[in-house]
Formats: structure tokens, sequence, C-alpha cells
């Protein structure tokens, strides 16, 4: 993957990014590591990260679980001036369409469809629950400037309207998006209600860190 062609198009204007390869072995560390840095910063708003960790988490996920290659990258800014935190997971698999082909309902759709699909509840190729990027999506729509998912030669947009468009070519996956940091929000809306992200955050970052408890 070349990494200076991701830093030049989604994050042309950061001055600090932070940039991480991860795998099967070390993924909850590097996701861990990466979420603190936000929780350290007290204009980001625990609710907000309360929904953006768990569709974090499960974007990062997706490239073990479908890209069909071991290791996917991670690069993250936030901006304090601007209120914005910026997310890119990617990997050089696949890519979207072969990888939701292999399930008999989807193995004879376009590319363009297949992005299109992507973001809708319940699409998956076989190997999970088809919610990581439903959930996404929905955390866009709530507190998020956009939403970029690009595999092969397209590029799906989403920042109000859903388009799907034809794009240079991307071997594997990239998954983008923008959140605005100072955004107050319900973050069991963001999971549809399936599941308890505040408490499971909570759990895994908050409880067992003095420090941080006292700083929330």
């Amino acid at each position: 993957m070349n990494v200076d062609t991701l830093l030049h198009q989604y994050f042309p204007a950061a001055g600090n990014v932070c940039i991480e390869m991860f795998d099967e072995k070390n993924i909850q560390q590097v996701y861990r590591r990466l979420v603190e840095v936000l929780i350290h910063q007290p204009e980001v708003e625990t609710s907000l990260l309360q929904g953006m960790s768990y569709c974090f988490y499960e974007v990062m996920d997706n490239v073990l679980i479908h890209s069909g290659k071991t290791v996917g990258i991670v690069i993250t800014n936030y901006s304090e001036p601007e209120h914005l935190i910026q997310i890119l997971v990617a990997d050089d698999g696949m890519g979207i369409r072969e990888s939701l082909a292999q399930n008999g309902e989807y193995a004879n759709i376009s590319e363009q469809q297949a992005l299109a699909y992507c973001i809708k509840d319940k699409v998956s190729d076989g190997k999970g629950m088809g919610f990581g990027l439903y959930s996404t999506s929905r955390l866009i729509n709530t507190a998020g400037h956009k939403l970029v998912i690009r595999s092969g030669n397209h590029t799906l947009s989403a920042n109000g309207d859903t388009v799907v468009t034809e794009s240079e070519p991307w071997q594997g996956t990239i998954v983008y998006f923008e959140l605005r940091s100072n955004m107050d929000i319900d973050p069991a809306s963001v999971v549809d209600h399936r599941t308890d992200p505040a408490d499971e955050f909570d759990d895994l970052f908050l409880d067992d860190d003095p420090e941080l408890n006292e700083l929330w």
C-alpha cells in the first residue's frame, strides 16, 4: 500500500497524523492506542467516542475478516480548532465486489452495486453480520462530515446524499470518514439499539483507569 498516496489524498492539511499497521495479533492494541489518544482530548465528546469506537473497531476487523489479507493500515488525525476527527482504514485485498460475490445472493452484482449495497443492513459475504459499514453510515448521518468507501474502480461518497462514481483504481478497500468531535450523540442509535456501545466503551476504556474516570 502506498501510504504517501493515502496521506496526500485524504490528509493533505493534517500536520500530525497517527499511522499504524495492524493484524490479528495487535488489532486490539492498535485500536485501543488510537482511541485513547482521543479520550485524552477534553474537547471531544464522550458520547461521540462511544459511538465512534464501535464503528472504528468494526471497520478495522472487516479487513481481517473480508479482505483476504492479514494486514491493514489505519491512519487517524484530530484537529481541535476544526473539531474534526479523521479516520482511514485501508487494505490491498480482494475488494468489496469480490468479497460480496462469495455470497451467492450477490454473485453477479457489479462493482458499483457492491459499493452501494455495502452500507445497507445485513449485506455480507457470509462471514459476518453485515453491520459494520451500516452502523458507520448511521454514525456519519448523525455526527459526520463525510464517508468515503473506495474499492476497485469506484468510490462511494456519503454526506447526506449517497453517490457511487468511477474513480482511480485501488486494489482493495479504503474506508475514510470524518466526524464532528464536539457533537453530543446517542451512541445506541448509531447501532440501531442492537447493543450498548456506551457500556462497552466504558468497560474497555474507563472502568479500569482512574485517571480517565476523573477526566470525564
